[in-house]
């Protein structure tokens, strides 16, 4: 699968079907998390991907090989900027529900007392606020690189940044979020 496919001239349907199963399917979740925390909600998010998954299938030609995920989330991202300048024009809201972060710790809230239970769901709702609070760029960074895991060198290509950018974007978000939950906790 290395090497570019650019240079075919035509993909038959049955070698597209199986590169858009082999590059896009296995990141289809990861790609789903991103959006949601792009566009605030999962609905939106559900409509994202499948238009990303589209325009996946439309240019899997072009995959060249290398990172199929981050090669997903550039399409992703690309998607949702088009996605909202089209359906919410005057806004960027990059936020998450935490429901999967509720559901991942839930065996864990069960063992706590309703005390402790009460100042970890005010933890998780002070986070989750102050991550919203960031600005748009420091938001995206920080989500992609703590919540996708994704590495420095592949956030500067899916945003088209330094790398130094992204370091500095990730410092600065962080520093944010310090200074706020700093603020909330005192």
């Amino acid at each position: 699968m290395r090497g570019s496919h650019a240079s075919c001239a035509r993909l038959t349907d049955e070698t597209r079907s199986r590169l858009f199963r082999e590059v896009v399917m296995p990141h289809l979740d990861d790609a789903f998390v991103f959006a949601r925390w792009l566009t605030g909600n999962p609905t939106d998010a559900e409509d994202v991907v499948q238009d990303a998954c589209l325009r996946a299938l439309n240019g899997i030609e072009h995959y060249s090989g290398g990172n199929a995920r981050a090669w997903l989330f550039s399409i992703v991202r690309n998607t949702t900027f088009t996605w909202l300048a089209r359906n919410r024009p005057k806004t960027l809201v990059l936020t998450d529900d935490l429901e999967s972060a509720a559901r991942d710790a839930s065996t864990v809230m069960e063992t706590l007392t309703p005390e402790a239970q009460m100042i970890a769901q005010a933890d998780a709702a002070l986070l989750q606020a102050s991550i919203d609070a960031l600005p748009a760029p420091f938001r995206e960074a920080l989500v992609m690189r703590e919540f996708n895991g994704l590495s420095y060198r592949e956030i500067a290509s899916i945003v088209d940044i330094p790398v130094g950018t992204v370091m500095s974007r990730l410092a600065r978000a962080r520093a944010l979020l310090i200074e706020r939950i700093g603020k909330e906790m005192s």
